[in-house]
């Protein structure tokens, strides 16, 4: 049972990258070498993408890291916007305790973005 849920939040954030990078499924697929209904299984959480395909989508901005364990990696995303510094710059200033409580504001944030993006791809 936990496999099929650790698929399904990796076809998610592979959904959620590929639209990020304003790709469709066919021109996601075709960068991986795989055809539009592989592409979809892994999408749906049906499927678990191989080595090969995510070397070839890490080569054209996919946050591989992100995909795989739902932390993302800074530096593919590209440079802060203002409003991003802003807000990294008065996280940094919150004693521990604050920055616990922001931590845990946007961790059910995101599950809760992860639960409407997995009820629209199902």
């Amino acid at each position: 049972m936990g496999d099929c849920l650790q698929t399904s939040a990796l076809g998610n954030r592979l959904y959620e990258e590929r639209n990020r990078l304003t790709l469709t499924q066919e021109e996601l697929a075709q960068i991986g070498g795989v055809n539009r209904n592989t592409q979809r299984n892994y999408e749906k959480g049906e499927r678990n993408p191989d080595a090969v395909y995510l070397m070839a989508i890490a080569a054209i901005g996919v946050d591989i890291m992100y995909v795989l364990t739902g932390n993302r990696n800074i530096s593919t995303v590209g440079e802060l916007t203002p409003a991003e510094s802003k807000v990294l710059a008065n996280y940094r200033s919150l004693p521990d305790e604050d920055k616990a409580s922001v931590r845990r504001l946007t961790d059910a944030l995101a599950q809760s973005l992860d639960s409407s993006t997995k009820e629209r791809a199902g």
